[in-house]
């Protein structure tokens, strides 16, 4: 992290991916090269980029710690930073600051069969970690990917969910809402939960989700439906943060900080905390 918590260092935009109409992946070099070279994050946290002269925002670091150099965001326009962002261009400046946050289990689930749900979005923060279990798949059971979104459009990742339906090593599903179909949709037409519970992977897996929250509050119910132990139920609740260090209390959540004590949380923790769901 850099030395001085609320001053971000100067990062340069190599490269911008559209997603969907709203959506777009920035792949971010940090300027400073030693700052660079010694840069490392685990899967699950988290940063803030600041536009000059519209303010900063949070978000979750979409790309694995394996791929050196850069980091990846992906980001949907919904207000007045996020809106500077996709104004950018390559080769503009933006300042960085982070890693900070808990991060996913990642050792203590080896040897087990691993569920992966995300919805729109959502999966940005799973990205990282899925990318990181295939890199190290015969570490693992069986890997399952359920990922949806409203429609088609609207799927992020398009060229990583090519690639991840290629591979004979993982089980992917693909979803969208009924009505988000086209004529060449050859996926499920449903909701995320119901298309879990579909699915219906081991209940000894290591489930992960991220997604809405309207979704997660159904994943989780689903979750408990199909037997999963609230241990082995994980997500990250990043869309809450503001700070990222635990002094503006927009995150607090009961005795929890998201940004100081999160963003991923277990179900059973959650279980113990105020509802915000």
């Amino acid at each position: 992290m850099h030395n001085e918590t609320f001053v971000p260092t100067l990062a340069t935009i190599e490269d911008i991916r559209q997603e969907t109409p709203d959506i777009r992946s920035l792949r971010i070099v940090l300027d400073d090269e030693g700052f660079r070279q010694n840069f490392t994050f685990k899967h699950g946290q988290f940063c803030l980029i600041s536009v000059f002269g519209a303010g900063e925002a949070v978000f979750c670091l979409a790309s694995p710690p394996l791929w050196k150099d850069f980091v990846e965001i992906t980001v949907k326009e919904v207000g007045k930073v996020t809106s500077a962002i996709h104004d950018l261009e390559v080769g503009d400046k933006v300042g960085f600051r982070g890693p900070y946050g808990n991060s996913f289990p990642f050792e203590e689930n080896f040897g087990r069969n691993i569920v992966f749900v995300g919805g729109g979005i959502g999966i940005a923060p799973l990205r990282p970690l899925i990318w990181q279990t295939l890199a190290e798949r015969h570490k693992f059971k069986d890997v399952y990917i359920i990922y949806g979104a409203r429609s088609v459009s609207d799927l992020v990742y398009k060229e990583d969910l090519r690639k991840w339906a290629s591979r004979d090593d993982i089980k992917l599903t693909t979803t969208v809402d009924p009505g988000g179909e086209d004529e060449a949709w050859q996926g499920e037409v449903g909701l995320v939960p119901q298309i879990l519970e579909k699915v219906s992977p081991p209940t000894d897996s290591v489930l992960v989700t991220c997604g809405p929250l309207v979704m997660m509050k159904f994943v989780f119910l689903s979750a408990r439906k199909l037997g999963f132990d609230p241990n082995d139920v994980i997500t990250t609740l990043e869309m809450k943060m503001k700070c990222g260090v635990g002094t503006c209390g927009r995150c607090n959540i009961g005795n929890k900080y998201v940004c100081r004590d999160g963003p991923v949380f277990r179900l059973a923790e959650m279980e113990k905390l105020p509802n915000e769901f």
